[in-house]
């Protein structure tokens, strides 16, 4: 390999760890943005407009009597003053300018790599993929900020959902292409083979636990019931009635949503250990220790979610069970990448 060559590969590694180091740090940003109910602080679009923040009181005035139309400040924060207002516009504007930097930065070595290096495209068509889910998340996150501007104090928790597992599959993609990558391999995730949707099936709880999540985190629905095991005095919630089949898909209903969330939870936690079962009944001794790192996520995620909850939602303790959840996934795809041939 020349040297030209060495240091192209050494680049798109370290551009791609880079890339991963920055969606992961965005999506605590995230995370805390929603936590500290600072999304609709900045109420326009402003893709160019808004790289700079406010720099003197004429434009901090302007960005706060948007803010004051909208229904959070008039039902929830009246009594907000300009100081209090820029703690939240603050969480939003570096949530924004973050996924400006993002995208720049993804962008300009990608162009370069298909030009001028000699990559294996198939690691490069993946990258394109991962640049449009990139673009794609902009705009979602546009459409999930302007659900609350109208008639609601907060975003919409399906427009939520998806901008958080849209940020898990960037993530989740970068991080499947930097193993193979550093592996110098080129395994598929897509390989339908009759034995891995044993882990197919895996990875489709656990981004139905993230969507459930961001259900929770929308509708605060952790306000709700904060005891565990029991909801309260019962394992079902005692304040929603199932009248017809379609109420199971209530998903408007805090209750229903926490309860959805708690037992796919336990859902997880017995199919790792079943899937545990098969790993050590075939003797995958190379599937051993990322299994106990599996294992170890599960056991941290559920720990959170428990005093998560007990803790009155802590700000802090709910932001480790999101960063645990990234942390799970990533340790399954680990998990996946050693069993798949």
């Amino acid at each position: 390999m020349s040297t030209i060559a060495e240091k192209n590969t050494k680049l798109f590694f370290y551009w791609l760890l880079s890339s991963f180091l920055l969606i992961y740090i965005m999506v605590i940003i995230g995370g805390l943005t929603r936590l500290t109910n600072s999304g609709l602080s900045i109420t326009q679009w402003e893709l160019f407009k808004g790289i700079l923040p406010p720099l003197n009181n004429s434009d901090w005035n302007e960005y706060f009597a948007l803010y004051k139309k909208i229904p959070q400040y008039q039902l929830v924060n009246p009594d907000m003053s300009l100081s209090e207002f820029k703690i939240i516009f603050y969480w939003e504007y570096v949530h924004r300018f973050l996924g400006r930097i993002i995208g720049i930065f993804f962008l300009i070595p990608l162009i370069y790599f298909y030009f001028y290096s000699k990559i294996n495209k198939k690691y490069l068509l993946i990258c394109t993929y991962i640049f449009l889910l990139i673009l794609v998340q902009g705009i979602i996150g546009w459409f999930m900020v302007k659900s609350g501007l109208s008639n609601k104090v907060t975003v919409s928790h399906y427009r939520l959902s998806l901008h958080l597992t849209c940020a898990f599959f960037i993530i989740s993609s970068i991080f499947w292409v930097l193993i193979n990558f550093k592996n110098k391999s080129y395994k598929n995730f897509f390989k339908y083979k009759k034995k891995n949707y044993l882990f197919y099936f895996l990875f489709l709880l656990i981004f139905l636990q993230i969507i459930f999540g961001a259900f929770v985190s929308g509708l605060d629905a952790g306000k709700i019931y904060q005891t565990w095991p029991l909801m309260n005095y019962s394992y079902f919630p005692d304040d929603f009635e199932i009248n017809s089949f379609k109420d199971f898909f209530n998903f408007d209903n805090q209750s229903l949503v926490q309860f959805y969330h708690r037992n796919i939870a336990y859902l997880i936690i017995i199919y790792v250990f079943f899937l545990g079962y098969i790993i050590y009944k075939n003797n995958l001794k190379n599937l051993i220790k990322p299994f106990y790192l599996v294992s170890l996520f599960i056991f941290f995620q559920i720990f959170l979610g428990i005093i998560t909850l007990t803790s009155g939602l802590n700000i802090y303790l709910a932001s480790a069970h999101q960063i645990c959840s990234l942390l799970l996934i990533l340790s399954v795809l680990n998990l996946y990448y050693n069993y798949i041939n």
